[in-house]
C-alpha cells in the first residue's frame, strides 16, 4: 500500500472532514481523477432485511447536477448473491462490451456501454454496500487499478458506516420532534417548559423539594395516586437539572410485555431472537446523558427488577444477544401509585431495588387535598380545550367552580382535564357544561345511557362468557365512575391487574370514557 500512501492520506482526510457521505464522495472523486480514468464515483448501501439497494452518494467529475436515483427492490436470490460477493471481498473489473458479471448487472444500469470497477464495503454485520467507479470514455480500467480500489475499500466502509449512524440519528431526532409536537398538542402548550399550576398553592412543598433535588443526580421516587401529575413533576426535575439539554425518556414499565422487557430497556443485537432483523437501542441508551423516567415501576416483574439493580449499581448492561457491555450515564426518576414498602414486605418488590430508587422520595397530594388549586387548573384546562378543539375560550363560572370543588376527584388532575374537555365540547364554545360533564345525578340522560349496558338479562337467557364478562366489567366501571386503577378503581373490585383489565376492555370493545 506504500505506493498509494499519499492518495490514501488524502482520501482519509476527506472522509474525516465531511460527515455527510455525499460531500466525501464528491471531493474524493476529484482526487481520484488524477490517478484513475474515471468520470463517476457512486456509493451504494444495502438493506438486505428489506431487499433494498439504496444509492447514498454520487461523485461526478463533469456533471454536478445529477441527483441520486431512487432505491431499488431486489428479490431474495439477488440479495443472497450480493451477500456472497461481500463475503468474498472480491473487486470486479468490467470492460465495455464484455458480458457483465452478475454483480455488475445488479448494480449498474448500462454495463455494456461503459467500463466499471466495483468493490464491496464491509459493515458491522457483513456486506453493507458497494463502491462503483465508471471509466471515462474512451478509456478503460487496467489491472493496475485493482489494488488502488482495494485500498479505497476501508475508508469508504467507514464513511458508509458513519453515514448509517447519521441517518439513524436523524430518524431518532425526527421521531423525537414528532413525539414532542404530539405531546404539546395533547397538552395544549407551545413548549415543555412552563409554570406548573399550583406551584404556589397545593404543590408548593412539592416544588420546593423539586428545587432541592434537581441540581443533583440522586435517584428520585415520585409517589402519588394515578392522575396526580407524576410525569409533569419528573419533567420539572429534568428541566431544572444540568441534564436539561439531554433527552428525557419516559418508559411505562407496566405496558411492556414481560418477554420484551430486556429488549425494550437494554436493546438487542440483530439476530438475537426471531424477528430481530436489525440492532436496536434500548431506553437506557436513548436516555444517555439525560433522564429516564421509569413510570409505574411497581409493575416490573421480579426477574426484571434483578437486572435493573445491576444497571443502577454499575451503570453498564448488555444488549440482548451482545457480548460486550455498554456504559451509560443516566439520571433515574421512578414513579408509581403503588405502596412499594408494602410490596417489599409481601415479597413483590425487591428491597435492594427500593433502596436504590428511593434516594429522594416526593409524594404528590391527590387533588381532593389541594382544592385551592382547582379554579386555576380549571381555567388552564378550559383555555387548553379551546385551543385543541378550535372553540371560543370560556372561563368557568362561580357555579362551575362550586361544582368542581365539591367533587371528590378519584381520577385527580387527569380526570379534571377530561371533565373540562367534555364540558367545552358540550358547550360548543358558548359556555362550559360542567354539571353534565361531571355526570351528576341531575343528568338523567347520562344516567340512562350508563345504566343500559348492565340491565339484567331475562331469566331464560344464557349469556356467552364474553357477554357475561362485558356486563360484569361495565358494572364495576359504573360503580367506580370509570376509574380503572387505584384503591377505588374497577381493577381492585374485580381483583385483576389494571393492564389486564384494559386489555380485556379493548378486546370486548368497552369504552371506559362513557362511565366517567
Amino acid at each position: 500500500m506504500d505506493q498509494f500512501r499519499t492518495l490514501l492520506l488524502d482520501v482519509w482526510r476527506e472522509v474525516s472532514r465531511h460527515i455527510e457521505i455525499e460531500r466525501s464522495a464528491e471531493t474524493i472523486a476529484r482526487i481520484l481523477i488524477h490517478r484513475m480514468p474515471i468520470d463517476r464515483l457512486s456509493v451504494i448501501a444495502f438493506d438486505f432485511s428489506r431487499g433494498l439497494v439504496i444509492p447514498r452518494a454520487v461523485g461526478l467529475t463533469e456533471d454536478q447536477s445529477s441527483r441520486l436515483p431512487s432505491p431499488r427492490t431486489l428479490p431474495a436470490t439477488d440479495c443472497r448473491l450480493l451477500q456472497a460477493w461481500g463475503q468474498r471481498q472480491e473487486v470486479i473489473m468490467h470492460r465495455k462490451g464484455d458480458h457483465p458479471h452478475d454483480v455488475i448487472r445488479l448494480l449498474v444500469d448500462d454495463p455494456m456501454n461503459n467500463g466499471w470497477l466495483a468493490a464491496p464495503l464491509a459493515g458491522e454485520h457483513g456486506c453493507a454496500g458497494a463502491i462503483l467507479l465508471r471509466a471515462h470514455p474512451p478509456n478503460e480500467f487496467e489491472p493496475l487499478h485493482l489494488p488502488m480500489v482495494e485500498a479505497l475499500v476501508e475508508p469508504f466502509s467507514v464513511a458508509l458506516e458513519n453515514d448509517g449512524r447519521l441517518q439513524e440519528l436523524e430518524s431518532l431526532r425526527e421521531a423525537a420532534e414528532a413525539d414532542k409536537r404530539s405531546a404539546l398538542s395533547r397538552l395544549g402548550r407551545d413548549d415543555l417548559v412552563g409554570m406548573i399550576v399550583g406551584s404556589d398553592g397545593g404543590l408548593k412543598a412539592v416544588m420546593e423539594r423539586v428545587g432541592l433535588v434537581a441540581r443533583s443526580d440522586v435517584p428520585v421516587l415520585i409517589l402519588g395516586e394515578t392522575g396526580t401529575g407524576k410525569e409533569v413533576i419528573a419533567r420539572a426535575i429534568h428541566e431544572r437539572s444540568p441534564r436539561a439539554k439531554g433527552p428525557f425518556i419516559r418508559v411505562n414499565c407496566g405496558a411492556i410485555a414481560p418477554e420484551l422487557i430486556d429488549s425494550e430497556l437494554f436493546g438487542h443485537e440483530r439476530g438475537a431472537f426471531t424477528g430481530a432483523i436489525a440492532s436496536r437501542r434500548g431506553w437506557f441508551e436513548r436516555a444517555d446523558q439525560g433522564s429516564l423516567l421509569l413510570d409505574e415501576i411497581g409493575e416490573l416483574p421480579l426477574p426484571a427488577q434483578v437486572r435493573l439493580i445491576r444497571v443502577l449499581q454499575e451503570e453498564t448492561f448488555e444488549r440482548v444477544g451482545a457480548e460486550r457491555s455498554t456504559h451509560v450515564n443516566v439520571r433515574i426518576i421512578a414513579a408509581t401509585h403503588r405502596d412499594l414498602p408494602a410490596m417489599v414486605q409481601q415479597g413483590r418488590f425487591r428491597e435492594d431495588l427500593w433502596y436504590r430508587i428511593a434516594g429522594f422520595p416526593i409524594v404528590l397530594p391527590p387533588l381532593r387535598e389541594r382544592n385551592q388549586d382547582i379554579p386555576a387548573l380549571a381555567r388552564h384546562f378550559a383555555d387548553r380545550a379551546a385551543r385543541r378543539f378550535g372553540l371560543r375560550p370560556q372561563a368557568p363560572t362561580s357555579a362551575d367552580l362550586t361544582a368542581l370543588t365539591g367533587y371528590d376527584w378519584p381520577g385527580n388532575i387527569r380526570e379534571l382535564a377530561s371533565v373540562i374537555d367534555r364540558a367545552a365540547i358540550l358547550g360548543d364554545g358558548k359556555w362550559l357544561v360542567i354539571e353534565k360533564a361531571l355526570g351528576s345525578p341531575a343528568d338523567s340522560e347520562a344516567m340512562n345511557v350508563s345504566q343500559t349496558p348492565v340491565s339484567a338479562p331475562p331469566s331464560n337467557e344464557i349469556l356467552t362468557l364474553d357477554q357475561a364478562m362485558r356486563r360484569h366489567i361495565e358494572a364495576a366501571l359504573i360503580a367506580t365512575r370509570g376509574r380503572i386503577e387505584g384503591e377505588r378503581g374497577a381493577a381492585i373490585l374485580l381483583r385483576i391487574n389494571p393492564h389486564t383489565l384494559r386489555a380485556r376492555m379493548r378486546r370486548l370493545g368497552i369504552n371506559w370514557a362513557q362511565f366517567r
